[in-house]
């Protein structure tokens, strides 16, 4: 048997066959093996562990899901309010002063002025 990458997620089509295998043999009442491994008691074991686990991942994402969101929305609200405030440095002291620049706006003065372009006069 190929050695096994336990890095990576198995299916969701892989998993629903083991579980549908498992609850097969819940109904084979002869069933016992020497491997402990695939003992009826491990079987249940491990597949009570596994919906135990998944049911903690999908509450841990909803609740990352939730603080993204917080998080995005937070970023906004502060994203809005710099921009309030620079709209009220440039109401309160120009867009031309020292304390606009220091909000991190350009001074109007400091803007390039467009330039006339040359006509290029076209020789047969």
């Amino acid at each position: 048997m190929p050695t096994q990458d336990v890095r990576n997620r198995l299916r969701l089509q892989i998993i629903s066959q083991d579980v549908t295998s498992w609850h097969g043999l819940r109904t084979v009442s002869t069933y016992d093996t020497t491997r402990t491994d695939a003992s009826a008691a491990n079987l249940q074991q491990t597949y009570q562990a596994m919906v135990a686990l998944q049911q903690a991942e999908t509450e841990k994402l909803a609740l990352y899901r939730a603080a993204v969101d917080a998080a995005r929305l937070a970023e906004w609200e502060f994203h809005n309010a710099v921009l309030a405030m620079k709209d009220v440095v440039r109401g309160q002291y120009g867009s031309d002063s020292n304390e606009a620049q220091a909000v991190g706006l350009k001074k109007k003065s400091d803007r390039k002025r467009p330039s006339r372009k040359k006509s290029v006069a076209v020789v047969s």
